[in-house]
């Protein structure tokens, strides 16, 4: 298969994992929190407070509040940014308007608190998935990227700030502390939930194997796992014995594999697992570099020499880095 394929079945891929996690998202919104009267953080619970107080559809004024952010935005967050955004708030304004008819009471009648925790572990679910596979569902993301441009604030404690104030706001509405604190539950449990889909999806695990059949194993590894090895010289303190280690780096849900081919090779080898949150370069993560990227063109504009001089002049890796993976 040729590489523009690969890349074209690459990027198919993650679009239609982010319409998975918008229609995730939309349905625990729409089944277990809007009928609740519950407004949450984001452009959404904007979106109900609007709704609430003069009965204009979820969907439209969530579309049009993000193209009137992406608009403001368009300069600052870059090209990149604004076009998968763009996508997201329209695929998710769509699933809005469809799903919000369909669910006018709520979904387990007489069990608010249970709606609010379903709903936010749909919601949490479906932008953590969403934010996996390079997508955005605007809102809030927008204000955290430009904030998050222009200061050092992090675009997660941005989001945060926000989030407060709308869901605070709820109480000019309904005069309920009930609801302004089923709508903090819901920050909670979104943000929890998104931060362990994204995390799992990150997290690595680093096996140190001492064998004296390292060459085979090294062998089977990159054959049937296809992971790299490296080779490491050491010496065992105790016996004065020069030995081979081997540092294999791998996804989480391959541990177990290479674990069976460690033992099936050799039962009696001495190996170490360790879990590593994030692993960064060939066949994992890109490095997030927003931040090097800053203060390689701070220093040039000072007429010093930056570390990293090809940082200072690459546009292309900033925009693709700055929202590649998200913390909130």
């Amino acid at each position: 298969m040729s590489k523009f394929k690969k890349e074209i079945l690459g990027s198919l891929k993650d679009y239609i994992m982010i319409i998975v996690g918008l229609a995730m998202y939309a349905f625990g919104y729409t089944a277990f929190i809007l009928p609740e009267e519950v407004v949450i953080g984001g452009m959404p619970g904007v979106s109900a407070l609007i709704y609430f107080k003069f009965g204009v559809p979820v969907a439209i004024s969530n579309f049009v509040l993000n193209l009137i952010l992406l608009a403001c935005a368009w300069r600052i967050v870059g090209k990149t940014f604004v076009i998968r955004t763009v996508f997201g708030i329209t695929v998710l304004s769509l699933l809005l308007g469809i799903m919000q008819p369909f669910f006018t009471a709520p979904f387990v009648e007489q069990q608010a608190f249970m709606n609010v925790l379903l709903g936010g572990l749909l919601c949490g679910m479906g932008v953590g998935l969403a934010f996996v596979h390079n997508g955005s569902t605007g809102g809030t993301d927008i204000v955290a990227a430009m904030v998050s441009k222009s200061s050092n604030v992090t675009i997660g404690r941005t989001m945060l700030y926000v989030d407060v104030c709308i869901i605070s706001s709820s109480y000019l509405l309904f005069h309920s502390i009930d609801k302004i604190i089923y709508g903090y539950v819901i920050l909670l449990v979104i943000t929890s939930v998104c931060d362990y889909v994204i995390n799992t999806n990150r997290q690595a695990v680093q096996f140190t194997i001492f064998s004296e059949k390292w060459s085979e194993i090294a062998d089977a590894i990159i054959g049937e796992a296809h992971r790299g090895c490296t080779l490491l010289h050491g010496t065992g303190w105790y016996t004065k014995h020069d030995v081979k280690m081997l540092l294999v780096m791998c996804r989480k849900i391959e541990a177990v594999s290479i674990f069976r081919i460690i033992k099936a090779i050799d039962p009696h080898a001495f190996v170490t697992q360790a879990n590593v949150n994030g692993v960064y370069g060939q066949g994992f993560d890109e490095e997030k570099m927003k931040q090097q990227i800053k203060k390689a063109r701070h220093a040039k504009a000072q007429g010093i020499e930056p570390k990293h001089p090809e940082l200072a002049k690459n546009s292309k890796i900033e925009e693709t880095a700055d929202f590649s993976q998200r913390q909130i």
